[in-house]
């Protein structure tokens, strides 16, 4: 499989996408140079309709040198999906996104063609989607999914956008806080938590962490640090 996730579609005061943009050109170039076409998955977003989602994200793309075809426009989900150089989710609310493919059928059919070899780039929920469940995405339920199954596509859980301690003027649980409550109930679950410019990629059998930060890895009640860097032991996780 060749996965690129993204924790963030934003870093510091970059643009949209922008910090993105280095890493996404290095994955593609290595992965599949050939790619011009992506189908483009936009069913996180809520505040705005489809269309406006992909308007949003074709520039970014474009500069890549890959033209985006939105899911939402395709007469056959299913066939586009199976026809897509590249599957591309972007963030938003990740239990819309989950809800929405489910209703159609759609979350196998993904994990079939990115287990065949079809590359896929998320960021934010698109990245979550991408791991074992959407249980520690940090977003608000505003619909109820199925249930909280997500593609498989890595062995683990994904926190992304994770700030490490307490904020400043927040008096709720901080983030770690809140995955120490996840790890009590779900003891033998690895939940792979990413600060924002950070990024997993994984190709075939090696997995990388890459960005300004190290990432964090909570399993057990324990929480430890992930390295940047190459990290394949990730893979064997539960």
């Amino acid at each position: 499989m060749k996965l690129l996730l993204c924790s963030s579609s934003s870093y510091k005061d970059t643009g949209y996408l922008t910090h993105t943009e280095d890493t996404m050109r290095q994955f593609i170039s290595r992965i599949e140079p050939s790619i011009t076409q992506a189908l483009f998955i936009p069913y996180a977003g809520v505040t705005n309709s489809y269309d406006q989602y992909l308007q949003r994200v074709t520039p970014h793309f474009a500069g890549l040198g890959i033209d985006l075809l939105g899911l939402h426009q395709v007469d056959d989900p299913r066939q586009a999906l199976a026809d897509a150089q590249l599957i591309i989710v972007g963030g938003g609310n990740t239990f819309a996104l989950l809800s929405r493919l489910q209703q159609q059928g759609l979350l196998e059919v993904i994990r079939e063609q990115v287990a065949a070899g079809t590359p896929y780039i998320g960021w934010s929920a698109g990245s979550n989607l991408a791991g074992m469940r959407i249980s520690t995405t940090n977003d608000m339920p505003i619909v109820e999914p199925q249930d909280f199954n997500a593609l498989g596509l890595v062995p683990f859980l994904i926190n992304p956008h994770f700030i490490s301690g307490q904020i400043a003027g927040h008096n709720g649980e901080s983030r770690e806080q809140r995955l120490a409550e996840f790890m009590i109930m779900n003891p033998t679950d690895s939940v792979v938590a990413i600060h924002e410019g950070s990024a997993i990629i994984r190709d075939g059998d090696t997995l990388s962490l890459v960005g300004d930060d190290d990432g964090h890895l909570f399993l057990g009640g324990e929480q430890s640090s992930i390295a940047r860097g190459r990290c394949d032991a990730l893979l064997g996780a539960k």
